[in-house]
């Protein structure tokens, strides 16, 4: 194409195609032209039922482009009222790909491909519209179609932008455009430029905006009239994408703010704008975290915003204003709703302008890397730590004291280098680098000093002759100098002139010359000398001399007899040097034959040089070969070469040294010379005193390392000597010892703990080892060496304990004062990222770098493992080595996961999930997702939890809510790696690449934070003492600061442990606390059992038949009359029932069958009302099962087995879910149960006291009392149970109704209750709300199907039902109340209709639901129908008012929302009137998943739970039209259930054909596979050990067999291997092939891998096969070949047991059991044959079933008999066999759950079901139990019996 120039400044694109020709554009549907009112001119509309029928396309032809390059798309249109619309641009990318970008008010939510991206777009409306402050409210647009009230629309694409952001691509051109219906459209055009349609030409003329600046007004004819005077922005609306308004956390298209001074602090900001930051919640979830959080939490109100001015800095200060939120002053902790201002009325505040705290001159100045610095800063000449001030004339409150930190001691040493080390003059002490930091140490003292300024390590030091100036030189990009005053520690100079690497430092004695040695810009040795001469003075330091070199220079010494010669040594050279006139030349020694060593150092021979003549000076020069060269200074020349050789060891023992030999000789890394001696350090680690001649070792010391460094000190007195593995010691000449100055790790130190008892500090390091240090004296006092690499340490909070996790995943904890290792635990497969103890010492936690989370009892010497979870840490080491955070009250832990986003609370005590905090809030200058990297407990008093984030943000989120309290960003310039807070929650410690800032907790002053520096490489873990009186930071090196700030003890929580510590004397080690076993971190000795008064009788022994030769029956029947063992003395008062019923053991001899009677009862025939042809009336399942009356159940408290959770809602309950937004309570039942869920957390309580299915529920107006009812069957009495919601107490049980209770209400003021009974006896009962007794009732002409108080007249309520609306009234004459009730027909529209449902409206009106779909409207007052409406077609059993907006549901499983205020209009007429249009509106609508039978709303509407049939319980919020499931169950009957092999999850099918996979222990519904048209009868979990690898295999009534995927969520294969339904499944052990029973009894053998039916076991073909399990087990011992057993058992009674090895091919029947039984005469079918091998013992088979007695039986295989026998009082319909404890679930057609310890015959019951039983089954680890009755899951913990 030409020149695209003439596209300048803009392309008006309907003039360009000339689209009303349609020649070069296309149309599609209804495309029109009209004259719009409102722009005054011809616009386009275009309409369509749907978006894709009806539009406008660009060019005609989509294969050519219109080539338009203008980086801003403009699109002038308006969408229509109600209606959605569409828009396609196709765009070109300059690679050439073409990219779709699509937006729409369709979209829900952002999706992106390589080649599409939608975006949603969000509908504004006119200004103070209900429409707009909705969408302010909700910080966001309209998401849906649009408003009646939308407006003519300006929208700006950023094409570039977009492409760039989302798909990195460049944009080239636009390609096509699509507008489709539905949507008026005026024109649409491209351009360079930022066009304000709000500005006119005269406007833009005055403000000065050229095209020439990229921006400028919009062009006339594609501009929007505003009438003069008018401000446009009030009539039209202008969105720009990106925008510039609220951030959602996806991307959207949205109006932002109008005007560009709307970005700007501005006083006429609108306050509805800014509210309480909410963290935002995403999946597992869709789901309860968040939702509970929106549920639970009142809206937030506005809050003023106060203008915030910031003055201009000062030059040179950079200063950044941040957006910090703080508490109010006001903030109530107790409350769930807190508002928090994101801008501050006080001036304005820096929490990062606190300066650095640095000891450096004014006139060092150097520019620094930015990938290095936190940020610039400025010099200042004072000796102390200085702040930075933002403004001279404002006294800004800051952080005190100032400094805060002060560096206390350093642990480390090298760094950079090991090989610089040095004495000062007195002797007394050393000084070292330790990387970018040089420290001064006492010898006696250990007392030190440092030196900061280097922004790198430290790779050189140099003294000059009286140690007065100190020279440092620090390596990579930046190699600066500095000289400094070493008494006064001030830097005196700082310059560069090496490129990098500076490697060498020398000065002259006398301190006027400096030599340095390191590489230029081309990779050359440079040698450089400078003139330090007035250095001292303040005077510059200059360049005397300079060189460039290919020789290897390894060190370079100033002479110190003369300041312009030196001399160097490196490979293959010696060299010396001299500078004269300014020039710097070299003259190499002639070394021969030596010519090609390795020389590594050089000393000149001490004595007094003053009067010493050159020609007697002498060099001496080492290699690592072991020779030492004597040179001649004067001549040039060797005069004499030694080589020391290794020490040989003779016959009588003796070491001596051999001076000159052949062989491998001492690898001699460094020489220091005094006057009567010579010492070298060498690679073997030996430090040597030499005589000058080298004829014998003086004396030598061994090292752990090799030696890098050896110096004399100038008294000759001492030598130091330096380890390249970073120790550093001296030897004292005299005494012969050697005293060690300080130890370090030779690689980064990963984590740290801390002994608050004994201030003692152990590290985990990259270089394998785990040190244990004392934090006074700086004494290495362990050393732990593995070929495992530690990862985290944590020391036990009051013993000598500390545990070490590795990156194998082992975790070791060690004894230190006994040195052994007391446990290890091999729980994780990666790398451990974190370990803590909880404060009170009772658990210990570890995470592992694959997800995970494991809890330790700590208590127990051996710290036996309490619980394992998978898959809930997130995975990645970049979260250790303190990935777990633990509350000061010992009571939650946290840490990010189960993904990066996320951050879980946990019970600390249990590990059960109590909240999910999802932070993937978008940042503003990034479309990347945050994701939390660190997580950090406040006080436990306050409930904060501190989260970092990858945004470099902190955020504080309440521990009970989850919600996002404040925020605060740009913390470092880097991501903040470690945070931690102070015990008086004052302040707060974070760490970011290498510096440490300090915080005030409560961010209110007006300069929050300090900085200090001093690590040159990033931090890896800060935090205080235990103390509170220092800071522990560790990276590069381990520093100890001193906190200065005096901790607040009166802040200190009360509910922290006692520490047994000094607060007073941190640097004197405290004695040894004596702290026992029994002793727990309180001080109070651990209470031990209580043991009984008494001991029990003991029960008759069990004895094996291996003993006796026979077997043993443990009795279990309660009819018979050797049951109670216990002697149980009478009194008047009766005991309680014990816990455990302990019954007899008998032995058995012979078996007599049991003698069954048979006896018919006379059935009493009576006519039985008619159900109702409603579903609103509620009626029960049908159950053939009874409850069994005659069980007893254990004392609360004392039960073995404990209800954990219950999983699904009864769908076939009528009103069964109550919940009150106001005040929290959320109740709904389950079977017999009524479940009460906080919110918050999810967890679960349980009001158990009903023993049938519970058809409704009502809850209190203050929220203190559910009533519950349940029972009616049989022609019993239905049972109320009134419950205290506070401690689960039922407070009262009122027993009236004949049949089920239709509906239960409480009055306005809680003084009244009502109860309905169903249409067996419709009868209305009233009762008192104190004291439960009836105080009227009548009984009503037909079914009742609901009943409702008044809201505004206590004595006022009404009924619908069969025959029509009940008005009521109560009467009350003293203690006397009667109740009158008035029926009144239905109008003739509605008569034949049944009423099913009712509400109030405002005072005088009454909506009523008819099964017909009408509403009807009554006036109270009247009792007059006004008017109807046909508000669905089907049944409306919801009916619910709030205000004027009213809520249907219906069994069309719609849930409508109508706007129903105008009905207050509508006057009485003698006929009812149809409704209009005007007088109710559809406002929304949502389909669910089943028919409603249940809904709770707030008091606006907005947000409710609605419940329905399918067994789902959905939060609804019509603000953004949503619907996500908050509890989910099985419909029909569950068939199966069973745990992963890591109990991380557990899978159930149904007879409604879906497979749901579920997560413990939230129990939330991960994925559900669904297959229509089919039952599925059984299920089972792969073996798998990967989550990649877990699969779920089904069997369904068609005889298929499915395999589903969980890491894909797709069924992987489908295998047909049976005709008829499939009962059985279960993989092998090994996981290689599936087994299926059928219904016929055939077995089919499948392949894992192809699906193929490999065999065909027709042994118990016929009758269905009830079970088939599989165990790894060895057949040898029974004389089978194999590594595998299974057992198969049909209904017949049964059993094949089988050896196989699948890998050969081989399956033998191992045995064939057969058990008798006598005929079965009664109706139903027989109780099933069961069987199971024993957990403990693969040896024994349990089998029961139909046979002689109720009994279990105990066969052994090898034994070919049966063992034991327990007898049953009732046949069991399913059982579970425990891997522990050996206790055994036993469930029964009396609805009755057994739990017997099959050792002992104790046993315990359980009525907690409202059917009878079906499945019982242990989670691998015996820890956990389910049972299920229909569709009742139940999860029991288990604690042992």
């Amino acid at each position: 194409m030409a020149s695209k120039g003439w596209q300048h400044p803009y392309v008006n694109i309907f003039k360009h195609v000339k689209v009303e020709d349609w020649r070069r554009s296309a149309k599609e549907g209804d495309v029109a032209a009209y004259m719009d009112k409102t722009l005054r001119c011809s616009v386009f509309r275009i309409r369509a039922p749907v978006p894709a029928n009806g539009y406008i396309l660009v060019p005609k032809n989509s294969n050519r482009s219109l080539e338009l390059i203008g980086r801003y798309f403009y699109l002038l249109f308006r969408p229509m009222p109600g209606k959605y619309f569409v828009v396609h641009l196709d765009v070109a990318a300059e690679e050439g790909q073409v990219v779709r970008i699509s937006f729409s008010n369709m979209f829900k939510d952002f999706k992106s491909t390589a080649t599409w991206l939608q975006f949603p777009f969000l509908c504004g409306a006119a200004k103070d519209s209900v429409y707009e402050s909705t969408a302010k409210t909700a910080r966001q647009g309209l998401l849906g179609p649009a408003p009646t009230s939308v407006r003519w629309t300006c929208l700006m694409l950023d094409l570039q932008y977009i492409l760039s952001l989302y798909l990195n691509r460049c944009y080239s051109h636009l390609k096509t455009i699509k507008l489709c219906a539905n949507m008026a459209v005026k024109n649409m055009f491209t351009s360079d430029l930022v066009l304000d349609p709000g500005i006119s030409f005269t406007e833009a003329k005055l403000m000065g905006l050229a095209s020439s600046q990229g921006t400028g007004p919009m062009p006339r004819e594609m501009s929007f009239p505003a009438p003069k005077g008018g401000s446009w922005h009030d009539l039209y609306d202008y969105i720009k994408f990106p925008s510039e308004g609220t951030k959602l956390p996806f991307d959207s298209i949205q109006k932002g703010n109008p005007r560009p001074e709307a970005n700007c602090f501005s006083s006429k900001r609108n306050p509805n704008r800014e509210e309480s930051h909410c963290v935002s919640i995403s999946k597992p979830i869709q789901d309860r975290v968040s939702l509970m959080q929106q549920i639970t939490t009142p809206k937030s109100l506005p809050r003023n915003q106060t203008t915030v001015v910031t003055s201009i800095p000062e030059l040179g200060v950079v200063s950044s204003q941040q957006d910090v939120g703080w508490l109010c002053p006001d903030d109530d902790q107790q409350k769930q709703s807190a508002i928090f201002s994101p801008h501050q009325s006080k001036p304005p505040r820096h929490p990062d302008g606190s300066g650095l705290h640095a000891f450096v001159p004014p006139q060092d100045t150097f520019s620094r890397d930015p990938d290095e610095s936190e940020e610039e800063f400025v010099c200042s000449a004072l000796p102390h730590s200085v702040h930075l001030p933002l403004s001279k004339e404002s006294k800004q409150q800051k952080l005190l004291p100032d400094p805060i930190l002060k560096l206390n001691r350093i642990i480390g040493f090298g760094g950079g280098t090991t090989k610089y080390a040095l004495w000062t003059k007195s002797g007394d002490a050393v000084v070292y680098p330790c990387h970018a930091i040089i420290v001064s140490m006492k010898i006696s003292s250990n007392q030190q000093r440092f030196f900061i300024g280097h922004t790198d390590k430290v790779s050189a030091l140099a003294f000059n002759g009286n140690t007065t100036l100190l020279a440092s030189a620090q390596t990579g990009n930046h190699s600066v100098v500095r000289v400094w005053n070493y008494q006064k520690g001030n830097c005196l100079a700082m310059f560069r002139i090496h490129a990098h690497s500076l490697s060498s430092l020398n000065f002259s004695y006398s301190g006027g010359v400096l030599c340095g040695v390191g590489k230029d810009s081309h990779n050359k040795t440079m040698v450089v000398v400078w003139n330090t001469l007035n250095v001292s003075r303040g005077g510059e330091v200059t360049v005397l001399a300079k060189a460039h070199t290919d020789v290897d220079i390894h060190t370079m010494k100033v002479a110190s007899f003369d300041d312009t010669r030196m001399v160097s040594c490196g490979h293959d050279n010696i060299r010396l040097w001299r500078v004269r006139n300014g020039t710097l030349r070299s003259c190499p020694v002639n070394l021969g034959e030596y010519h090609s060593l390795d020389l590594t150092d050089v000393a000149f021979e001490e004595g007094n040089f003053s009067n010493q003549h050159l020609d007697e000076r002498t060099l001496f020069a080492s290699s690592r070969s072991g020779h030492i060269f004597e040179i001649d200074y004067s001549r040039v020349v060797i005069r004499n070469v030694r080589r020391l050789l290794p020490a040989q060891q003779q016959h009588m023992g003796s070491r001596e040294k051999r001076t000159f030999n052949t062989g491998p000789g001492i690898a001699i890394n460094s020489i220091s010379v005094s006057s009567s001696f010579c010492v070298t350090g060498s690679e073997d680690g030996f430090l040597r005193l030499w005589p000058l001649d080298f004829s014998a070792v003086f004396l030598e010391a061994e090292h752990e390392g090799p030696v890098s460094l050896v110096s004399v000190s100038s008294d000759n007195l001492q030598v130091l000597a330096a380890t390249s593995t970073g120790n550093l010691g001296f030897l004292d000449v005299r005494s012969r010892g050697y005293n060690t100055l300080m130890r370090s790790h030779t690689d980064t130190v990963l984590g740290f703990s801390v002994d608050g008892v004994r201030r003692h500090l152990t590290t985990a390091s990259s270089d394998g080892t785990v040190r244990i240090w004392n934090m006074d004296s700086l004494h290495q006092l362990y050393d732990f060496v593995s070929e495992d690499s530690p990862c985290s340490v944590a020391f036990h909070p009051s013993e000598q304990v500390f545990s070490c996790g590795f990156s194998s995943g082992i975790i070791r904890v060690f004894d230190i004062s006994s040195a052994k290792l007391l446990a290890e635990h091999n729980q994780h497969r990666g790398e451990v990222v974190g370990l803590a103890f909880s404060p009170d010492g009772e658990f210990m936690y570890s995470a592992g770098s694959q997800g995970i989370l494991a809890l330790y009892n700590s208590s127990e010497e051996d710290y036996n493992v309490i619980r394992v979870l998978c898959n809930v840490v997130a995975r990645g080491g970049e979260h250790a080595p303190d990935a777990l955070a633990v509350s000061r009250d010992s009571r939650c832990l946290a840490f990010v996961g189960p993904s990066e986003h996320i951050v879980t609370i946990a019970d600390a005590r249990s590990l059960d999930e109590l909240l999910h905090i999802d932070v993937s809030i978008l940042d503003i200058k990034s479309p990347r997702l945050d994701s939390a990297l660190k997580v950090c407990f406040s006080l436990a008093s306050i409930n904060h939890l501190l989260v970092a984030t990858s945004a470099n943000k902190i955020l504080w989120v309440s521990t009970e809510t989850g919600r996002l309290l404040r925020e605060m960003s740009n913390v470092h310039k880097h991501q903040c790696s470690s945070l931690a807070v102070s015990e008086d929650g004052r302040f707060l410690l974070t760490a970011g690449q290498n510096t440490v800032k300090v915080w005030d907790y409560n961010m209110q002053l007006d300069i929050n934070s300090q900085m200090f520096i001093g690590h040159s490489q990033p931090i890896c873990q800060v935090s205080f003492t235990p103390d509170q009186l220092g800071v522990v930071s560790v990276g590069d090196a381990i520093f100890l600061w001193h906190f200065l700030a005096l901790p607040d003890y009166s802040s200190v929580d009360s509910s922290s442990p006692v520490r047994i510590s000094s607060f007073l004397a941190p640097k004197s080690v405290q004695p040894k606390a004596e702290v026992s076993g029994g002793q727990l971190s309180s001080g109070m000795p651990r209470q031990t059992a209580p043991l009984p008064a008494s001991p029990p009788s003991q029960p008759g022994s069990i004895n094996n038949l291996l003993d006796q030769g026979v077997f043993d029956s443990v009795s279990l029947c309660d009819d018979t009359v050797s049951i109670p063992t216990v002697p149980v003395q009478a009194t008047p008062s009766s005991d309680p029932i014990p816990a455990t019923s302990f019954l007899k053991v008998t032995q058995l001899v012979n078996t007599s069958p049991l003698n069954t009677s048979h006896t018919g009862t006379a059935e009493l025939k009576e006519k039985r009302p008619v159900r109702p042809d409603c579903y609103s009336h509620f009626i029960a399942r049908f159950k053939a099962s009874t409850l069994d009356q005659a069980a007893v159940t254990p004392q609360p408290g004392e039960e073995c087995i404990k209800l954990k959770a219950v999983i699904g809602y009864n769908g076939n309950g009528r009103g069964n879910m109550v919940w009150s937004p106001d005040l929290g309570v959320f109740a709904y039942s389950c079977g017999s149960v009524v479940v009460v869920e906080d919110l918050h957390t999810g967890c679960q309580r349980h009001l158990q006291g009903h023993s049938d299915e519970i058809s409704c529920l009502a809850v209190s107006n203050d929220a203190q009392t559910v009533a519950s009812a349940s029972g009616g069957n049989n022609g019993s009495r239905s049972t109320i149970c009134i419950w205290d919601v506070q401690n689960g107490n039922c407070k009262n049980t009122i027993s009236h109704h004949k049949g089920a209770v239709q509906s239960l209400a409480f009055s306005r003021d809680d003084r009244f209750f009502l109860s309905i009974g169903d249409f067996t006896d419709p009868e209305v009962a009233l009762w008192s709300s104190k004291t439960y007794q009836l105080l009227s009732n009548v009984r009503m002409s037909g079914p009742i199907h609901g009943a409702a108080f008044s809201p505004s007249a206590a004595s006022q309520l009404a009924c619908v039902g069969s025959h029509g609306v009940y008005f009521c009234l109560i009467h009350t004459h003293g203690l006397e109340v009667d109740l009158k009730v008035e029926r009144v027909k239905a109008p003739a529209e509605i008569s034949d209709a049944e009423q099913t449902a009712l509400c109030y409206h405002k005072e005088s009106f009454l909506f009523t639901a008819t099964n017909g779909g009408h509403v009807g409207v009554w006036n109270i007052n009247t009792q007059r129908c006004l008017m109807i409406w046909e508000a669905d077609e089907g049944e409306i059993g919801v009916l619910l008012c709030r205000g004027n907006r009213l809520l249907t549901g219906s069994n069309t499983r719609w849930l409508r929302l109508w706007e129903v205020g105008a009905v207050q209009t509508v006057k009485p007429r003698e006929n009812v009137c149809s409704v209009d249009r005007t007088t109710v509106v559809l406002e929304q609508e949502i389909m669910l998943d089943g028919t409603m039978v249940s809904a709770a709303f707030d008091n606006t509407m907005d947000m409710g739970i609605v419940g329905t049939t399918a067994g789902t319980l959905w939060y609804i919020s019509w603000s953004d039209n949503r619907s996500i499931r908050l509890v989910s169950g099985h419909k029909t009957k569950v068939n199966g259930v069973v745990f992963s092999s890591d109990e991380s999850h557990f899978a159930t099918c149904s007879e409604d054909g879906s497979v749901r996979v579920w997560s413990t222990p939230s129990n939330e519904l991960v994925v559900q596979f669904q297959v229509l048209n089919q039952a599925c009868c059984c299920v089972c979990w792969s073996p798998s050990a990967t989550k990649d690898d877990a699969c779920v295999a089904a069997g369904y009534s068609d005889g298929t067999l499915r395999i589903f995927r969980l890491s894909s969520s797709e069924m992987e294969m489908k295998l047909h291997p049976h005709h008829v339904a499939v009962t059985a499944i279960q993989y092998s052990a090994n996981g290689q092939v599936i087994l299926s029973g059928g219904k016929n009894g055939l077995v089919a053998v499948s392949s894992r891998v192809n699906g193929a039916t490999t065999r065909v076991i027709k042994d118990h073909k016929g009758v269905q096969i009830t079970t088939i399990q599989c165990v790894k087990e060895e057949c040898k011992p029974f004389g089978l070949e194999g590594n595998e057993m299974w057992l198969a058992a049909s209904s017949d009674r049964r059993v094949s047991v089988w050896a196989v090895d699948w890998l050969k091919d081989k399956c033998d029947l191992l045995d064939w059991l057969t058990f008798p039984a006598p005929a079965y005469f009664m109706d139903d079918s027989p109780p099933p044959s069961l069987a199971a091998f024993c957990p403990a013992d693969p040896d024994l088979v349990v089998y029961t079933g139909y046979g002689v007695e109720k009994e279990l039986l105990f066969y052994s295989l090898t034994k070919k008999q049966i063992i034991k026998k327990i007898s049953l009082p009732h046949w069991a319909t399913c059982f579970g066999l425990s891997s522990k404890s050996q206790l055994i679930a036993v469930g029964s057609q009396e609805r009755v759950l057994k739990v017997i310890k099959s050792s002992s015959g104790r046993f315990q019951d359980f009525l907690q079901h409202s059917d009878s039983l079906q499945m019982c089954h242990f989670s691998p680890s015996g820890t956990l139990l389910f049972t299920v009755a229909f569709n009742e899951i139940l999860l029991w913990e288990v604690r042992g019996l």
